[in-house]
């Protein structure tokens, strides 16, 4: 049952309204500022306004390289692009079939090796950096993808949420494909697959997005610039020395920095939504 009150809807949505544009501001403010000539915001007043000079900015950006990065942004997207992207389907994919092993075959200590999994989410990347960087540069990972990737690419987080789930799976589910003959990478594939879209849906957006914000391991390991990525290209341009910040590039760098991630969001949405609340699998 809903109950009528107009005076309390109507505040809910200025509330609301209110909320987004508090939110929005500091995006159109930025979008603003990359729209304008570096000689226009030299000022102390952000502008609250586009400029003239907006598809040139955005244009050079892609077309040409950057002097204080020596490439141009679009090559910066594309490497983040491929970490992200990496990052997630590994990181999906180790834990797929890690959960899967735990939960549905049966081997000693199987209890202890969840919990030396679900261990190492005290020790992040920041707390093994030093050692993670030296296995990296003996391996000869510094400055590729695979160094980019590699190092991240196993989560303990996604293993417990697949392992949450499939604890779930009726044991009627799987002796009734034992019965049928499906054997386990059938059953994987046929099976338990289907049932965890939502689920490795939800899990590639956060994994993406945690792939696509990295700043500490992308600055490490790549000092070429074909590998660097878009948000550490961020802190160099804000390096400028005695030379006066292009605040014009880091504001419209940072506008196509955020492209690929909302659009994962919106395309994903539903799912990711659906994967987070819905509990009848």
């Amino acid at each position: 049952m809903r109950y009528q009150r107009p005076g309390l809807d109507i505040a809910s949505h200025l509330l609301l309204a209110v909320g987004c544009g508090l939110f929005f501001l500091p995006v159109w403010l930025a979008f603003a500022a990359s729209t304008h000539s570096m000689s226009e915001l030299s000022g102390h007043v952000a502008p609250l306004w586009v400029g003239d000079t907006g598809l040139a900015n955005y244009a050079r950006l892609i077309e040409d390289p950057v002097n204080s990065l020596g490439t141009n942004v679009l090559k910066l997207l594309a490497n983040s692009l491929v970490m992200a992207l990496g990052i997630a389907v590994g990181k999906i994919a180790i834990s797929l079939l890690a959960a899967y092993a735990i939960v549905f075959f049966r081997f000693p200590l199987r209890r202890l090796c969840f919990w030396l999994i679900f261990i190492t989410l005290m020790l992040p990347v920041e707390v093994r950096i030093v050692p993670t960087y030296q296995v990296a540069a003996d391996l000869h990972l510094l400055d590729s993808y695979p160094g980019l990737i590699l190092p991240l690419i196993a989560s303990a987080t996604a293993t417990f949420l697949l392992r949450q789930f499939y604890l779930t799976i009726p044991p009627e589910l799987v002796e009734a494909a034992r019965i049928d003959g499906a054997g386990p990478w059938r059953f994987l594939r046929d099976i338990l697959l289907p049932l965890s879209k939502t689920n490795i849906a939800a899990l590639f957006v956060i994994m993406f997005l945690y792939g696509w914000n990295q700043y500490l391991w992308p600055l490490l390991v790549t000092t070429d610039a074909d590998y660097m990525t878009v948000v550490v290209s961020l802190k160099r341009l804000l390096t400028t020395g005695d030379s006066p910040v292009p605040w014009q590039d880091v504001t419209a760098t940072a506008m196509l920095a955020m492209g690929p991630p909302v659009l994962v969001i919106l395309l994903m949405q539903r799912y990711f939504v659906k994967g987070l609340v819905d509990s009848e699998k």
